[in-house]
Parts: C-alpha cells; structure tokens; sequence
C-alpha cells in the first residue's frame, strides 16, 4: 500500500487546513500503524504529563490510549501557522470501560521537517466527564467526522460555562 505524499511546509491557509484535517481522519481510524507514520523517526511528543521519544514509542501510546478510550471521536481546527508550524484545538469523546463519556479539549503545537513529517508535538489537555445526553460526537466509529458534524465549537455555548 503506497500512501501520499505528505503536505509539505511552508504552510498556507488551505494546506494547513488539510494538513489538520488529514491528522484528524487519521486519528478517527485508531489505527495506530497508519497514525505513527506521520510523525518523523524522532519525533518528540509531550502529551499532558507523558514525553516521548521516537515513531515506536508514540505507537505504543497510541495503542494504550485506544485500548482504555473506547468508541474515540474527534474534531480537530486550525488554530494558527506560519513556515513549517502549526497550532490546532481539539475536541475528542470516548467511554471508558465503566461506560463513562469524557469529553477532552486541548491545544497542540505541531513542527514539521521539509518531508512534512511532525518531528515536534506538544498538545495541552484537559478533561471532564460528561453524561451520555451531553455527547456531540455520534458518528460512526471508526470513521471521519461527517461535514455536518459539530466540530470544535465555541466554548461559550457550553452549558458548563461560569459567568461572573
């Protein structure tokens, strides 16, 4: 199977675009193998509280994370770019085992080397747990997020919100 080229920095508007959103398909397939070849050899990832080093090691993390975030959905958005990075927000939904929801939102900072491999990732995160009735993200798993499907919406829309 011969996979395509990856997009290349400079970034523009639109590259960036669909470099965001060929993460985020790729990531809605939990497909660890076909996830990791994005990221170079020696890619180095901080994610929360884990650093990692290398295309193995973010395998096996991906391999851990989607053996305990059960039916993962997610929604990535450009958040800013320029040259060869580029910063994003995210959503993503799962179950745990319990039967539990999570919802996670998050912030990550992407680098990438001339091939347009990711050879630096730092995502920020943060979690609540969230009833059945609060989910937005219902299509099916695995699969890409429909055009029609919420994305990563404004947070002042969320029932959640503190007003002072």
């Amino acid at each position: 199977m011969h996979s395509p080229r990856p997009i290349r920095p400079p970034f523009t508007r639109e590259s960036a675009e669909a470099k965001v959103r060929a993460a985020e398909d790729a990531w809605n397939t939990r497909d660890p193998d076909r996830v990791a070849l994005a990221y170079s050899e020696r890619s180095l990832w901080r994610n929360r509280a884990e650093f990692l080093f290398g295309r193995a090691a973010i395998r096996a993390f991906l391999l851990r994370k989607w053996d305990r975030e059960l039916e993962y959905r997610l929604a990535k958005e450009l958040w800013a770019f320029e040259g060869s990075r580029i910063a994003v927000r995210f959503q993503y939904e799962y179950r745990d085992d319990s039967g539990q929801w999570h919802r996670a939102y998050g912030n990550e900072n992407w680098e990438f080397d001339d091939d347009g491999l990711m050879r630096r990732r730092e995502a920020s995160v943060n979690e609540i747990a969230i009833s059945e009735s609060e989910r937005r993200f219902r299509w099916p798993v695995p699969g890409q997020r429909p055009a029609d499907a919420p994305g990563c919406e404004d947070p002042s829309d969320s029932p959640r919100l503190i007003q002072g």
